[in-house]
């Protein structure tokens, strides 16, 4: 069966755009494919982390997968700093990565601003632990939003190159998975920027811990524009607010863009917000409230990612044996 890897960073506030673009992806993937979903801890220390809120959001990430419907015996589901595989392999690939292939990575950019100097290894070497991520499993599918392409693309270079310098073929070259409508889900303040948990508004994002009023305050209030819904998606340009709560309500339905103007063509943002907001109580909302209710069993969500990492564990330990052996290190 075709394995999966994939990972959501602990840094809090997990929001409506993590659960439409990633989270729910992950349920419905787990009867195709062999799945493996992390908290990337390490990840989300490449910018300082206060620890207790660390190991908070670590829980909180493992219980949103479970409150959305990841099945933990289906799946394996562990806290990415748990198994060492990770780092060992990750120093592997920063032997393997070129500079220049980092130095084109446009989410370190982004991140590191105009203060690059300043920022960590860490941050700069990302791409290469989230290759190894994906690799000490031998994963031949990640599911990637738009702005992950150009690491998963990375991933494909660093297996090739390897395979290439040790002629091996240790490891696959992974596949993209990338999902249909809303897997950007943009700000409700600013249709231009993505939904993020770091926007200092908390009308920009509908969280997983908003109760089921938050969720409709927050959508009455997200921003619109005066003019009523097109009856075509094309209509939708130059409109994004529009078209970032058409997007939501097409996710959050599964439904089409074009399906959802079909039936709210003409309707001004009086009517279609609320039939938006109805939608997101009746789906979103109960994820949320699992979600919380999970949180307040921190024992059991623990058992469930000492579980899991154990059985990462004995998955990856074979693929760092071989790549050892690849490279030429002792056995110990």
């Amino acid at each position: 069966m075709p394995r999966i890897f994939s990972g959501v960073q602990p840094t809090g506030n997990l929001h409506l755009g993590n659960y439409l673009g990633a989270i729910r992806n992950f349920v419905r993937l787990q009867d195709d494919y062999e799945c493996i979903y992390c908290a990337v801890d390490m990840h989300a220390i490449t910018v300082w982390q206060d620890p207790a809120n660390l190991r908070s959001n670590t829980r909180e990430v493992a219980a949103a997968y479970l409150a959305a419907g990841v099945d933990p015996k289906a799946s394996i589901i562990f806290a990415q700093s748990t198994v060492p595989a990770h780092a060992e392999l990750a120093w592997i690939f920063n032997c393997i990565a070129r500079l220049g292939w980092l130095n084109r990575m446009t989410q370190f950019k982004e991140k590191a601003g105009k203060n690059r100097e300043n920022a960590s290894l860490g941050l700069y070497a990302y791409p290469s632990l989230m290759a190894a991520d994906i690799l000490a499993y031998k994963a031949t599918h990640v599911p990637v939003g738009e702005d992950q392409k150009q690491h998963l693309e990375l991933t494909r270079d660093i297996a090739q190159k390897f395979n290439n310098d040790y002629g091996t073929e240790t490891f696959p070259i992974v596949e993209p998975l990338i999902f249909g409508e809303a897997t950007r889900v943009m700000s409700l303040r600013d249709g231009a920027k993505k939904m993020s948990k770091s926007d200092p508004s908390d009308y920009s994002r509908i969280t997983f811990t908003d109760d089921r009023d938050m969720i409709a305050k927050k959508l009455r209030k997200a921003r619109t524009d005066a003019d009523p819904l097109p009856a075509e998606e094309k209509g939708l340009e130059g409109r994004p607010e529009a078209a970032n709560l058409v997007g939501i309500y097409a996710a959050l339905a599964d439904i089409t863009k074009q399906q959802v103007l079909d039936k709210y063509a003409g309707s001004q943002f009086s009517v279609f917000k609320p039939a938006l907001t109805d939608l997101a109580v009746e789906t979103f909302g109960p994820v949320g409230e699992e979600m919380k209710r999970l949180m307040g069993d921190p024992a059991h969500v623990d058992a469930i990612l000492k579980d899991g990492a154990e059985r990462a564990i004995a998955l990856a330990e074979p693929v760092l044996k071989e790549v050892k052996e690849v490279v030429g290190f002792l056995a110990p």
